[in-house]
């Protein structure tokens, strides 16, 4: 039985994960008490019709102590689970309030703001836990529900080193939560194209412009090596995601088609990938 606990800042996005993988087949509990999480397990890991399992338990449910209790039962009782921690920065969290017109659950009738520093100062010994971070902020309903897709079908806690890899443009900030991150602007930009200016590196003509210059291949494939040298050793290290940003100034055309390549690579070599454009279309 595979358990995911799915937690992470109030407006973050953990519904649309939740019923996300209830379409994809898991058996799902949204709100659930923290108390009762180790219970849960049990009765999962008993049955014999459910195989995957996730839950959600935030700060609606009881606060950090209490989960974090949960989840160190959870490793006493030897049950294996993926910890996902869903969060995006404070203004769009306050966006998404003033759109639902929902109340926080620590605002108390204070601000949101103040709310959404409490819950995240609460959440940091939780979040330092994660198996998986996911970021919110540019990332709409129908692209995370892709992206949960990518990374839970046919899930199992013990298949390795999960592989995030983020384009972006430098004009817009370096994804917080990167590992690794390479800058592209060094290769040719299509941009100064008036044929490609409009495309973006998901385009064929695109890509071959920029993969057409030696200094582009020869990158690319120093990269590859040393992505492949690391990857045994972040396994050895414990580590279950590592999260590679390539950036170029607006992040349409370099970024995305040294990142494609990559990703391409890294499923054709066996290894657990997911890629997400995060400014393509701004």
């Amino acid at each position: 039985m595979s358990l995911i606990v799915i937690t992470g800042m109030s407006g973050a996005g953990k519904s649309v994960v939740i019923h996300s993988l209830e379409d994809f087949g898991y058996f799902c509990v949204d709100n659930i008490p923290p108390q009762l999480i180790v219970k849960f397990a049990q009765l999962c890991d008993s049955s014999e019709t459910i195989r995957n399992a996730a839950i959600v338990s935030d700060m609606r449910a009881g606060g950090a102590k209490e989960l974090l209790r949960a989840l160190d039962e959870l490793t006493e009782e030897n049950y294996k689970y993926d910890l996902l921690f869903l969060e995006a920065n404070d203004k769009t969290l306050v966006d998404r309030y003033k759109e639902t017109r929902r109340k926080h659950p620590l605002s108390k009738g204070g601000l949101i703001t103040d709310a959404i520093s409490t819950e995240r100062r609460e959440l940091a010994e939780i979040r330092g836990r994660a198996t998986h971070i996911i970021n919110t902020t540019d990332i709409k309903p129908a692209k995370l529900r892709e992206h949960i897709r990518s990374i839970y079908t046919d899930f199992d806690v013990s298949n390795g080193l999960l592989i995030n890899i983020i384009t972006f443009g430098y004009k817009h900030g370096i994804p917080l939560d990167s590992d690794l991150v390479f800058d592209v602007r060094f290769l040719p930009n299509p941009f100064y194209i008036e044929e490609l200016k409009h495309k973006t590196g998901l385009d064929d003509d695109v890509s071959g412009y920029v993969m057409s210059f030696e200094q582009s291949k020869k990158f690319f494939d120093m990269l590859l090596n040393m992505i492949e040298y690391l990857i045994p050793h972040y396994l050895n290290d414990g580590k279950s995601q590592l999260v590679i940003s390539i950036g170029c100034t607006g992040g349409h055309h370099r970024s995305v088609t040294i990142a494609e390549a990559l990703f391409k690579a890294m499923k054709e070599n066996g290894h657990r990938a997911v890629i997400t454009h995060r400014d393509i279309e701004r």
